[in-house]
């Protein structure tokens, strides 16, 4: 089992910038990849950004320079740096974690093991 919590989420506005940690605990040696996702209301959970323990990230073509990820030097916890943010950044942001090894499908939601609870982020106009 790994629990992960996310921190720092709020209300900013357009043009702001926003650091996201997602800290994991429990059985982290297991951990393959971690990745981010969002949910806007009314809206499919959507894959971010994804990175590898071994090395390597992946992102989605909204987040490509804008976002970026990054780890601490134990694994144990990614940081998700946003910039310029827009009003259609508004969502729950999501990290997760698998064991599955490859990182092609890294996108793809239903491969991940561990969820966390969540952070809004609201980006106002």
């Amino acid at each position: 089992q790994v629990q992960l919590v996310e921190s720092g989420g709020g209300l900013v506005e357009v043009g702001d910038s926003l650091r996201l940690s997602c800290a994991a605990s429990g059985h982290t040696s297991s951990i393959y990849n971690m990745g981010w996702f969002r949910q806007a209301p009314g809206k499919e959970r959507e894959f971010v950004v994804a990175i590898r323990w071994s090395g390597g990230t992946y992102y989605a073509d909204s987040a490509k320079g804008r976002f970026t990820i990054s780890s601490d030097k134990p694994k144990t916890a990614t940081y998700l740096t946003m910039n310029s943010l827009k009003p259609e950044d508004t969502a729950v942001y999501y990290c997760a974690t698998r064991t599955r090894l490859g990182f092609s499908d890294a996108n793809m939601a239903e491969t991940y093991d561990f969820w966390g609870q969540g952070t809004q982020v609201t980006v106002s106009s």
